[in-house]
């Protein structure tokens, strides 16, 4: 029949692709396909008519009439999930009208339920032994949801003990893994949440609850288990038998701050006996997961939080028991309680805090490090490729954030020990506390720092750095006072003075770098401040004999298109007649012609001719040849040559000597250029004279 994969397959399928109310839509089309196939007949509805029972014998006919049961019934169970789902999310919780009414859903369920057990125990059903279990199993899984739903917790537990027994069977005859899901994930959590209700210590595993509230009265489901298998039921025995030698070996004595106190309470024994071996454990796992990531070594911690927090919830049922006889406050037991409650409760803070402070990292996080907690995902990426990567900042800040939280969490927990009974008379443990609190809030004002330079605020980042500074340095001699716990040993609520005084270095060092990084921004706000004053700053190609202290503009490199503008360059260079003018010295030969200028000398010797022409001298097409020589600069402005400026002095008192034009022809064809295109040094044209 497989009533256990029917429904399990049924609620995994729905609910993997929507919620309860899905499912309950998908029940109501299957119960409808199903009555169909039976041939089940829908009655006026105006009337009430009661449904015809099933029998054992239509079962043996047609398993149909099974599957309609089990789909009535799961039908009822989905509505009820549905509706609780629907006002989980109230402020107000659940009121009692809509409890009474998913109450009543899961009661329909139970019934339909039973009634199929009923009939399969029948002999006219023909149906198996597993079966019959796998149908009690069910049955009682619905049983307890609705006594769990009534908050009625012993009930609940023994409904739930029922279905993990049988479960729990099945699961080592058959050796399925759908049995398995079952009892993690539903019946486990189940049995632990309504037996701690039920006052029962957290130190009793779940298999021992089981076996205890399991109706040994009920022989047929006796017989039926021992079955299928006969070790199912004979096992608490031997538990029985470790837990009485635990009791033996456990601590009658807890010692705390040099007090010694006798402990009376066998659950109390029992819980502080699993803490001192938690401990042992938690060294030697922290040992072997050297070197891994924080997330893994931070999940070493869980086995001995769970074992500090039975501890106190013993302690603090053993205190309620004794209020509630009228035990006074002096009386001796309530003061060993008190003190023992103290102790406990500070073990479970202190391993609560070692486990943030492992989550921080190196140093309690005092180095800049953006890594993830896990390596999961970064895996195959080499420690180097790690290093180069450069985080967004967006990614910087979520992990300050994640780092302000463990620190905030880790001062919330040492403010909770002061408020433990006892502690403020401890004088010296109150000085430890205080060093404490000045230790990590020095870590706390470092990490908001860090977020205030990613987000360009180095002036408050200062600030911050040297608030944590002070409080390093306050926190530092008070550390080194207290006695120092053993090499390798967990992290604790107790930092150690080397990690005080690395934090105390480290902090002078950054608050040296960040007084130059305010520097830097001032002398940023200044340059800044004057470009604006000064408008558009030169392009950065007529900058660089100048260092960028507010950076470099890429948008500002080079001025496209080019603007025209002075050249710094000597003009004398660009005159092409400098190369054939000769300037007359005083008691002083001219320097020896070209041996073309000597031929042309040669040729024609005049005697010197009287001044004429404008400036005069000289003819006019020479004059003009000599004029035509001028630089213009791109402004606009006209220079004269060097080979021009001696005639521009006539007016002089000493007249000065017309410089000696040489030309690479000869005079006669210079006459006869005029109203030609003169030619040039270069070979080409000057236009036309």
């Amino acid at each position: 029949m497989d009533i256990t994969k029917f429904v399990v397959s049924g609620r995994d399928a729905a609910l993997l692709y929507g919620d309860y109310a899905t499912y309950q839509t998908q029940l109501g089309k299957k119960l409808l396909n199903c009555r169909k196939k039976l041939g089940i007949v829908t009655r006026n509805r105006g009337k009430f008519q009661k449904k015809d029972d099933v029998t054992a014998e239509q079962i043996a006919q047609n398993r149909e009439y099974m599957h309609l049961l089990l789909l009535t019934s799961e039908r009822a169970w989905a509505n009820a999930m549905s509706i609780k789902a629907a006002h989980s999310a109230d402020t107000d919780g659940i009121n009692s009208r809509t409890r009474k009414h998913i109450v009543s859903r899961l009661e329909k369920a139970a019934r339909t339920a039973e009634t199929l057990v009923e009939l399969l125990t029948e002999d006219q059903a023909g149906a198996e032994r597993d079966d019959k279990l796998e149908a009690k199993a069910y049955a009682a899984l619905i049983r307890g949801a609705a006594s769990f739903e009534k908050q009625a917790w012993d009930p609940s537990v023994k409904a739930y003990a029922v279905a993990r027994i049988i479960y729990s069977a099945l699961a080592t005859a058959a050796k399925g893994d759908i049995y398995k899901d079952l009892l993690s994930e539903t019946i486990d959590p189940s049995i632990r949440y309504a037996a701690y209700q039920a006052k029962t210590p957290r130190t009793v595993p779940v298999t021992t609850i089981a076996r205890k509230a399991f109706p040994q009265s009920d022989a047929w489901l006796v017989q039926q288990l021992n079955g299928l298998n006969p070790n199912i039921l004979k096992q608490e025995t031997s538990d029985s038998a470790e837990k009485s030698s635990g009791s033996e070996n456990a601590p009658k004595t807890l010692t705390w701050r040099s007090r010694e106190v006798k402990i009376e309470d066998a659950a109390i024994s029992l819980a502080w006996g699993q803490v001192q071996e938690a401990k042992a454990d938690l060294s030697e796992q922290l040992a072997a997961l050297s070197g891994s990531d924080p997330k893994t070594a931070a999940g070493a911690y869980d086995d001995i939080l769970t074992a500090t927090q039975d501890a106190v919830d013993a302690t603090k049922e053993a205190i309620d028991e004794l209020r509630g006889e009228g035990v006074a406050q002096s009386d001796p037991r309530m003061q060993s309680l008190q003190i023992t409650r103290t102790a406990v409760n500070y073990e479970m803070i202190s391993w609560r805090i070692g486990r943030n402070r492992v989550l921080t990292g190196e140093h309690d996080g005092a180095e800049e490090n953006y890594q993830p907690l896990s390596r999961k995902k970064s895996r195959k990426e080499t420690a180097e490729i790690r290093k180069r990567k450069v985080d967004p900042p967006s990614r910087k800040i979520a992990k300050l954030r994640e780092l302000v939280a463990l620190y905030e969490g880790i001062l919330q927990s040492v403010q909770s020990v002061r408020e433990l009974p006892g502690v403020a008379a401890d004088e010296s443990l109150a000085h430890q506390l205080d060093a404490t609190t000045q230790y990590f809030g020095a870590l706390k004002a470092l990490t908001i720092a860090r977020s205030h330079n990613i987000v360009g605020n180095p002036v408050n980042a200062l600030a911050l750095i040297n608030h944590a500074r002070d409080e390093a340095q306050a926190a530092a001699p008070a550390l080194a006072k207290v006695p120092q716990p053993s090499a390798g040993s967990p992290r604790n609520i107790q930092p150690v003075a080397e990690d005080a005084e690395y934090l105390e270095d480290f902090l002078d060092g950054e608050l040296q770098r960040q007084r130059a990084l305010v520097h830097i921004f001032h002398l940023q706000k200044e340059a800044a401040k004057a470009q604006e004053a000064d408008g558009r700053a030169p392009p950065l190609i007529e900058r660089l004999h100048q260092y960028p202290v507010g950076g470099v503009d890429l948008t500002n490199i080079v001025e496209i298109p080019p603007q025209v503008a002075p050249v710094p360059v000597k003009p004398i260079f660009l005159d092409i007649a400098w190369n054939y003018i000769d300037y007359p010295r005083e008691g002083g030969a001219a320097p020896e012609s070209k041996p073309q200028e000597k031929a042309a000398a040669e040729d024609k010797t005049a005697p010197p001719a009287q001044k004429k022409g404008w400036f005069g001298f000289g003819s006019a097409v020479l004059m003009f040849h000599n004029l035509r020589h001028v630089s213009l600069l791109p402004t606009g402005k006209t220079v004269l040559s060097k080979a021009t400026k001696p005639l521009l002095f006539h007016g002089h008192k000493k007249v000065l000597q017309p410089p000696v034009i040489r030309l690479p022809f000869s005079p006669p064809q210079a006459h006869k250029l005029e109203g030609r295109e003169v030619p040039t040094a270069t070979g080409g044209s000057r236009g036309t004279r």
